[in-house]
């Protein structure tokens, strides 16, 4: 029975993650449960999935929380704090951090300095404090077990390899609903044509970077810390269908893929039982009946993300931080009308060039760009 602490419960990831709990209630504990705002959803999850501990980040939902678990005998808390308390204090065995955006960067820096490993699908985390992290997790024997799709490709084909082999590795994109646009249309785009993603069902922030693209180029840093592995050995490649979702190619020419239908639950399951593989009930690949797979490069014009996300993990130091949060507050504008679509890549680039870099290695320097939010 392994013990897991899930952070962002209510969310697409958290509510992914509890299905595969009950697919497996021999093997899975849920030993506490967090949300940002979805109290009476939390409160229903707490009650089916009884956990010593639930937290709300939204602090004026506490006094509901609390009446709505009054009886049940579970801890509850309320703010950011408290969820970073949580992680240390909890004796989770695997903690699953699936909040969105930068504000799940504390709990992945609690859990590395507890000395948990890490189940992470907030990219957001290693993008900031890759450096900061990676010698966390080296001082307190915690691992880092990726949930996103394309870095839960790459882990499961690294498998069995040994590093000095690898000649490069291969992110895949399904390319947005954006990719054949034409590029004199792009101010016109509206946050709902850029919330309507062609293959996955994910939440409104990750949806509008992926049509910016701004998704592959946070993975791209994401990978660097994952894999070590340098910039100009990680590769971009447009794929539309989403059945291949990443490969590595090693240096006698060989190419290894991770193939499989687009379902989150996947590469969730593999982390939470990882070095095992659990049997799972969902569709199959079928690729007869897929057909073609296509491929292309990138074009840099129609999405300049990733050429400056490139520059920012080649910069080093804070500027994926800062290219993380500028990300993060120029989306949110873009939702709100504030801002065309183009200008969400030119308002990040822009606060790039002001930046004045901080130690990628201060918990404190790192934490001070976060609250530039």
């Amino acid at each position: 029975m392994k013990k897991i602490g899930l952070l962002g419960s209510t969310g697409s990831i958290g509510k992914n993650t509890l299905k595969i709990a009950d697919a497996h209630p021999e093997d899975f504990q849920i030993a506490y449960l967090t949300a940002n705002t979805q109290v009476k959803l939390l409160i229903e999850q707490a009650k089916k999935y009884r956990p010593d501990s639930v937290v709300i980040a939204d602090e004026s939902k506490y006094p509901r929380l609390r009446e709505g678990l009054s009886k049940s005998g579970i801890s509850c808390m309320a703010g950011a704090k408290a969820i970073e308390e949580m992680v240390r204090d909890s004796a989770a065995d695997l903690v699953l951090n699936a909040i969105s955006g930068t504000a799940g960067l504390p709990a992945t820096i609690a859990a590395a300095e507890a000395g948990r490993d890490i189940a992470l699908s907030n990219k957001e985390s290693l993008v900031m404090a890759g450096e900061l992290i990676g010698r966390l997790c080296e001082q307190n024997a915690s691992r880092i077990l990726p949930v996103d799709s394309e870095h839960s490709a790459i882990w499961q084909c690294l498998a069995g390899e040994r590093r000095e082999d690898v000649e490069k590795l291969i992110l895949t994109a399904s390319g947005g609903p954006f990719l054949h646009r034409d590029l004199e249309k792009f101010e016109s785009i509206t946050p709902e044509e850029a919330l309507r993603h062609p293959n996955w069902s994910m939440g409104a922030k990750i949806t509008v970077d992926s049509a910016t693209m701004f998704n592959k180029g946070l993975e791209l840093i994401e990978a660097r810390h994952l894999f070590h592995i340098e910039s100009e050995r990680i590769e971009i490649l447009i794929h539309p269908e989403s059945v291949i979702h990443s490969m590595v190619q090693f240096r006698d020419g060989s190419v290894k893929a991770q193939l499989g239908v687009p379902d989150m639950k996947i590469p969730i399951q593999y982390a939470l039982t990882y070095p095992l593989r659990f049997s799972a009930a969902w569709p199959r690949l079928n690729l007869a009946m897929t057909g073609e797979l296509h491929f292309e490069e990138p074009d840099i014009r129609r999405f300049p993300a990733l050429r400056i996300s490139r520059e920012a993990l080649e910069a080093g130091r804070t500027y994926p931080a800062l290219l993380n949060v500028a990300n993060e507050k120029a989306v949110y504008r873009f939702l709100k009308g504030k801002i065309l679509f183009p200008e969400i890549a030119v308002e990040i680039e822009k606060a790039l060039e002001k930046h004045q870099p901080l130690d990628p290695f201060s918990k404190a320097d790192i934490l001070s760009i976060a609250e530039l939010l």
